[in-house]
């Protein structure tokens, strides 16, 4: 079995960048396959993008050479019939590595539609086959689709998409579609003050419940932020007060909005995020040596994308003898309570921020004041 992302650009500008989050990819992946994932080998983690042609051919030439049923299972909407179509091997008949003739053999038709038969017959062998058809409407592939390669050597066989979940369902119908994340985000910093949250769409509330904390909030999502006081936003939030803040939630079910949890800032990125204070360039300050540490935590919106939450604490307000009570907390609401999760940060905004290099620079301008006085005094003499 192979793991691949398949929209690996949504993650960061650069391919570059994608490939050395691969160790965070695989230790978040580990992490989702509980007591399970500990025993796993993960050495056949991929991050591939169809739409920018990163390690598509890899991918390609892989299945090519090894042969044998090819199987895409995965998400609604996740890529699926896009990757199909990069990564089908699209050669001539090959006879002389051809896999056991049982293994491809074409199933009686009037078998397909009974619930003994679990794929349709494949279809004939042609060098240029018609591929799936790519389109964001969820459930475009209503049944699997079998294409073969090779001569007989192999199949790649396209699979529905698994349910994304539900959250659609509390989302009018004309914006259901934007749930989607179709291009990388280029999240904007938001300020969470003491008091105040932030509304997503109206569906999701983020409110800080350490006092005295400022949460600094990064959505990756392609739906509207908005930060208001706390009061406000619940109003908003249960639709008990209309405003024009941007909402896209369903009538009626301000209601059943209940509080996901409560999550805690625990990752500590102070190497990461301190900038100048720790660069060898500037100040070079070892970490240890700062007074302060920046906690954060990703919030996942399920068939949505995530939150980063990042927030700075002063070091002697924080207990490292394992009492979590000091970790800065925010509360999450959601329809029904559902749809969130967390994970380790990836520190997605810092993948986006231009990186400037001390040879770019631009010569400090020389000051000038007292310059023209000094000109006259001189003129005078």
């Amino acid at each position: 079995m192979s793991f691949i992302v398949t929209r690996s650009d949504l993650l960061a500008p650069q391919k570059e960048q994608v490939d050395k989050l691969m160790p965070y990819l695989v230790q978040v992946l580990r992490a989702a396959l509980g007591s399970v994932g500990q025993g796993v080998r993960l050495g056949n983690v991929h991050c591939v993008s169809a739409k920018r042609g990163w390690w598509t051919t890899q991918i390609k030439d892989e299945i090519r050479e090894r042969g044998g049923g090819v199987w895409l299972v995965g998400k609604v909407n996740v890529g699926k019939s896009n990757l199909f179509e990069c990564i089908f091997p699209k050669t001539g008949a090959d006879n002389s590595s051809r896999i056991s003739p049982t293994a491809l053999q074409t199933p009686n038709p009037q078998s397909h539609g009974r619930q003994d038969v679990l794929l349709p017959p494949p279809q004939p062998e042609r060098r240029f086959p018609t591929m799936p058809t790519v389109s964001h409407l969820p459930g475009t592939t209503a049944s699997p689709i079998r294409i073969p390669f090779g001569g007989g050597k192999g199949e790649v066989i396209d699979l529905p998409g698994l349910a994304r979940g539900s959250l659609e369902e509390y989302v009018v119908s004309q914006h259901r579609s934007d749930l989607v994340m179709r291009q990388r985000i280029k999240p904007v910093q938001y300020v969470i003050k003491p008091g105040q949250s932030l509304l997503i769409s109206g569906l999701v509330r983020i409110t800080p419940s350490t006092p005295g904390i400022t949460v600094l909030a990064y959505p990756f999502v392609p739906l509207t932020a908005h930060v208001t006081s706390t009061e406000k936003a619940i109003a908003i939030n249960t639709q008990t007060h209309s405003s024009g803040v941007p909402t896209i939630a369903r009538p009626g079910i301000g209601q059943k909005m209940a509080l996901a949890g409560s999550f805690q800032l625990q990752w500590d990125v102070t190497k990461q995020r301190a900038g100048p204070l720790t660069s060898s360039s500037a100040a070079g300050l070892s970490v240890n040596a700062l007074p302060f540490v920046v906690l954060a935590v990703d919030i996942l919106i399920e068939g949505c994308g995530w939150v980063e939450l990042t927030a700075q604490v002063r070091l002697k307000d924080m207990d490292y003898t394992g009492r979590a009570s000091k970790f800065p907390m925010v509360d999450i609401w959601s329809p029904n309570g559902d749809y969130i999760a967390q994970r380790q940060p990836m520190n997605g905004w810092l993948l986006g921020k231009t990186k400037v290099s001390p040879a770019g620079r631009a010569r400090p301008r020389r000051s000038m004041k007292g310059v023209k006085k000094n000109q006259k005094l001189a003129n005078r003499k």
